[in-house]
This record gives structure tokens, C-alpha cells and sequence, in this order.
């Protein structure tokens, strides 16, 4: 399983420390990232021309990858502009100030029924569909826009898609690697994920309650900014009765949405597209029924808003996710073939070689697949690391003897929670664009609780396997 490691793979190990030190410290991580793309480039390659423009071209490679997010988050930022500015936002919410009344309400509704649409969906649809309605009304009731971001990935990117009971991508990955059924993987992941959630989720909430209660943590004027658009003092532009039949209309729009994504099976990309589409109709009707002869203006307005918002939003995490590209699918195209013939990548050769180097024992095992787990999570995909995780399983349960199944969904949840969106910076930003948060600042929040999660799942995991 193992490979010898290169220069290649220090450096990117030495630069990924420092990332995560800079973020401890609360200290910006652009020049830390932009140096590792350029030390990395120059020791493969040699060339002081070719690393300056591999720094170009990591930028490229991560707008690329992250632009079906920009847009989507994007739009969804100018149609709850144009609810807003119509006032259609506070006939949509005023349903369901009659059930979440408290910020603890708010936070663990908000998480639970993020929950129940990313089993279906994933995380970013369900962000899409819940953060116009719902983000509004758990800050009027006091929870901060950190606690509403964390609640949305902390049960959405965490335990809805740690587990993906329904779709069954990642445990078909994991499973197929390890050699089993996937049936197995996802009956042993259901007391580890149930830990990881209580344990991650309740912590998250005990701090969060903490600094609320200590004032670190208010809503104020900018957090209802980042969702809202300047109140206009007169939301007169449309009836009563128009504003309550649009009200009506857009959840049914969204409800024929997800419809058409159990139909037709559309998921991951496909279904937010689905979400990106019907939110662009919604704000061309909104801007038209409301601005009459200026509706094609307003349209366009409520879009410049929209993309100056995304762009504002992704302008740091772009660095971080040209550095991160680079352990993974990134290399190739931003570099060239320039590492090893058995490279599978510089984060996996780090997985695999510290899976190779550890003595074996059913404790060391379980700490061993929540490390590699983590390492090949730390790419920012969650996916792309865990069929390692899966033959990382299947090779040290023939030599403990058992709990091939229980690794490898260990491996599979402690990659997904580190790199499908709750520490990975640049992983989580639908949540924290939706609710107008600092991805790095979410990051940080999250740390705490999902390492503590993560040290009691795989304590968990030494007695079953």
C-alpha cells in the first residue's frame, strides 16, 4: 500500500501545516497558499518561469471547479434580494415564526430538516432550498448567522452525506474497494454516523450557546445585510394579495423540483442546476410582476448583486482551493505529469504510506482509517480519498481478523466530514455564502466539535470491530 514519498509530498505536507496553523491563529492564508502552489510547481518542474504560471493557472483550474457553486449561490443571493425588496420574503416566513422561536429552535430545526432534504439531494440543493425561507426567520428569532451556517453543514455536509443512506454514492465507493457489500458499509456506518452527529452537533450547540450568552456571538444589521438587500422603506410594489400568491408559488416551484429529482434521478450537479434554473425564473417573475416597465432593469440589477456577492464571497477561498487541487485531480492539468508512475495522487500516497507505516491492532486500526480518512479528505472532496479508505480497510482487517466493514466506514466517515464541507474551507461555502458568513471563521467553528466527534466515533469503532 505504501509509496515512497518525494519532495513533492514534504512540501505539500509542510504547506498544509502551515494553512492549518494561519487559520488557528486567525491569520489570512492567500500568500501561504500562492507560495506552496509556487514551491510545489518549481520542485516538479524546475522552471521559475513554468511555477509562476502554474500559480495562474491553479486559479483557473479552482474558478472552474467552484463555478457551478459561484453561480448557483450567486442567483440564489439575487432572487432573495428581489423577495426582499418586494416584501414576498415576509409573507413566505411569517408561517414558521409560529414554530421556531428560540435560537435553540431555530438551530436544531434548521439542521434537522437540512438533514431529511440532503439524504435525498446532498447538501448544496438543500442549501439552495432552504436558505431563502429559513436563514430570515432563525435571525429574527436570535441565532446568529455562524450558528445557522454551522447547523446547515454540520447536519447537511456532515451527517446527511457522511452516511448518504439514500443515494448510496460514497458507500458504493468505499464498498466496492474494500470488497464487500455495500450493504454492509452502510449498516456499519449507522452507529458511527449516529455518534459522530450526537456527539459533533450537540458540542457545536453547547459552544454556540456559550458565546451567545457571553455576547462573542449577536445578530446584527451586517448579518441580515449578507441575506437581505436595503429594506425598502415602501414594499408596496405589489398587493397583498399578488405578494401571498407568489408566496404560494414558489415553494411549489421548488416542490416540482425536487419531484422532478426523485423522477428522474437527478442528482449532485443535475439537481442544483434544477435549483439554479427555477431560481432564475422566479426572480424574472418577481422583477417583472413588481417593476412593470423597469422589470428587465431590475432583473439585471438584482443579478449584479447577486454575482458581486458570489465573487466577494469565493475571492479568498480561491487560493486555498488552487493549493488543495493540487494534492488531487488538480496535479496534472495545473503542472504536468510530473509525479511518480504509482503516484494515485499527492494526498493518497500520504494516506497510503502512513497506513503502511503503523503496526496493527484493532485500537491502532480505528485511529489509523480516521487519520488516512482525514488526510484524503483534506483535498476538499470527501469522494476522491475514500475508495483508499475502503482498500486501507479491507488490508488491515485481513490481518486483525475482523471489521472490514466497520473500518471501512470509518474511513469513509472521517473523510467525508473533513473534506465534503465542514473543515475544508472552501468544501463549505454554500453554507456560508447562503448565510453571509467568513467560510474560514465556520471552519474554525467547526474544528473543535467534529475533532471531538471524530475521537469518540473511532473510540466507538474499537469495539465493534
Amino acid at each position: 500500500m505504501g509509496i515512497d514519498l518525494t519532495a513533492l509530498h514534504w512540501i505539500y505536507l509542510v504547506f498544509i501545516g502551515l494553512i492549518i496553523l494561519f487559520m488557528i491563529f486567525r491569520k489570512d492564508t492567500t500568500i501561504v497558499c500562492i507560495l506552496g502552489i509556487f514551491s510545489i510547481a518549481l520542485i516538479a518542474t524546475g522552471s521559475i518561469s513554468g511555477s509562476i504560471s502554474s500559480i495562474f493557472n491553479s486559479f483557473i483550474f479552482a474558478i472552474t471547479e467552484l463555478l457551478s457553486t459561484i453561480l448557483v449561490i450567486s442567483i440564489i443571493v439575487a432572487m432573495s434580494k428581489g423577495l426582499t425588496s418586494t416584501g414576498i420574503n415576509d409573507v413566505m416566513i411569517r408561517p414558521f415564526t409560529k414554530f421556531i422561536r428560540t435560537p435553540a429552535l431555530a438551530y436544531w430545526t434548521i439542521g434537522l430538516v437540512m438533514m431529511f432534504i440532503s439524504w435525498f439531494f446532498w447538501p448544496s440543493p438543500a442549501v439552495a432550498l432552504l436558505g431563502a425561507v429559513l436563514v430570515p426567520v432563525a435571525l429574527r428569532v436570535g441565532l446568529p448567522a455562524l450558528g445557522i451556517a454551522m447547523a446547515m453543514n454540520l447536519f447537511g455536509h456532515g451527517i446527511a452525506l457522511s452516511g448518504d443512506f439514500v443515494i448510496q454514492a460514497a458507500p458504493k465507493l468505499t464498498a466496492d474497494a474494500a470488497g464487500i457489500p455495500v450493504s454492509e458499509v452502510i449498516s456499519a456506518s449507522i452507529p458511527l454516523i449516529i455518534v459522530m452527529g450526537v456527539v459533533t452537533t450537540v458540542t457545536a450547540f453547547i459552544f454556540l450557546k456559550r458565546d451567545m450568552k457571553k455576547g462573542i456571538l449577536t445578530v446584527d444589521s451586517s448579518s441580515l445585510a449578507a441575506i437581505d438587500p436595503e429594506q425598502d422603506s415602501s414594499l408596496d410594489l405589489l398587493s397583498s394579495r399578488w405578494k401571498k400568491a407568489i408566496a404560494i408559488l414558489i415553494p411549489l416551484l421548488f416542490g416540482a423540483d425536487i419531484t422532478a429529482m426523485v423522477l428522474f434521478d437527478l442528482q449532485g450537479g443535475d439537481a442544483t442546476a434544477l435549483i439554479g434554473g427555477t431560481s432564475i425564473i422566479i426572480l424574472l417573475l418577481i422583477s417583472l410582476a413588481a417593476y412593470k416597465g423597469k422589470g428587465l432593469e431590475k432583473t439585471t440589477s438584482f443579478m449584479i448583486d447577486g454575482f458581486q456577492f458570489g465573487f466577494k464571497v469565493f475571492g479568498p477561498v480561491i487560493p486555498i482551493a488552487a493549493f488543495f487541487y493540487l494534492g488531487d485531480s488538480g496535479f496534472q492539468t495545473i503542472i504536468g505529469d510530473f509525479l511518480p508512475a504509482t503516484s494515485h495522487g499527492i494526498v493518497n500516497d500520504l494516506g497510503a504510506s502512513l497506513a503502511a507505516a503503523v503496526p496493527l491492532s484493532k485500537a491502532v486500526g480505528a485511529i489509523t482509517l480516521t487519520t488516512v480518512g482525514a488526510i484524503t479528505g483534506l483535498d476538499g472532496s470527501g469522494f476522491s480519498g475514500i475508495s483508499l479508505a475502503g482498500s486501507v480497510a479491507n488490508l488491515f482487517a485481513e490481518s486483525i481478523g475482523s471489521g472490514i466493514a466497520t473500518l471501512t466506514a470509518l474511513g469513509q466517515v472521517a473523510a467525508i466530514w473533513v473534506g465534503g464541507g465542514t473543515l475544508v474551507p472552501w468544501a463549505l461555502i454554500p453554507a456560508a455564502a447562503i448565510c453571509g458568513v467568513d467560510p474560514f471563521e465556520l471552519a474554525r467553528r467547526n474544528l473543535l466539535p467534529v475533532v471531538i466527534g471524530l475521537i469518540a466515533t473511532t473510540i466507538v469503532a474499537m469495539f465493534l470491530i
